[in-house]
């Protein structure tokens, strides 16, 4: 059975994060914090690796149904958008460059909005509720889960003070 991109780019990913995750093993603890430095990239290598290997089940279990067929006959991929990868970086970095002034909140929640327009620009009201409503929750989560439960402070902003 031969893998598809999407399976070499999971057992590639897995193999290097999984490769990473025994590294942070090694990392001694520190004696002034209860979170040791290896806290944080084991989180993100840890998910990583489930989402890789998600990936790589989903494309062999996706090789074993679909039918064998000629790979001539295999339909071609549409033209990469480059324009829209370089809007998505500008604004990634408007957004880096928002946060002191705004705040975590704040720079979130438009940071949000404005990358969901740009990659799938909402139809009507009710997709901008959608929009909306995704980014008040992103903006919400994920301040809740740094500032309260692992204590790591935001940035404030110094234009709003929130």
């Amino acid at each position: 059975m031969r893998l598809s991109r999407d399976g070499i780019a999971g057992l590639v990913i897995f193999s290097v994060s999984s490769a990473l995750f025994v590294l942070t093993l090694g990392l001694k603890a520190s004696t002034l914090v209860p979170i040791g430095p290896g806290f944080y990239p084991r989180i993100v290598l840890s998910i990583t690796a489930f989402f890789s290997l998600w990936l790589l089940v989903a494309d062999v279990l996706a090789q074993r149904r679909a039918p064998k067929v000629a790979v001539a006959s295999a339909p071609k991929a549409g033209r990469p958008n480059y324009t829209l990868v370089a809007l998505n970086f500008a604004l990634f970095g408007a957004y880096v460059v928002a946060l002191p002034g705004l705040g975590f909140r704040i720079a979130t929640l438009f940071y949000v909005v404005l990358a969901n327009a740009l990659l799938a620009p909402p139809r009507g009201l009710r997709g901008w509720a959608g929009v909306l409503a995704l980014a008040l929750g992103t903006a919400f989560v994920a301040h809740w889960v740094f500032e309260r439960e692992l204590l790591v402070l935001l940035p404030r902003g110094r234009w709003t003070g929130f």
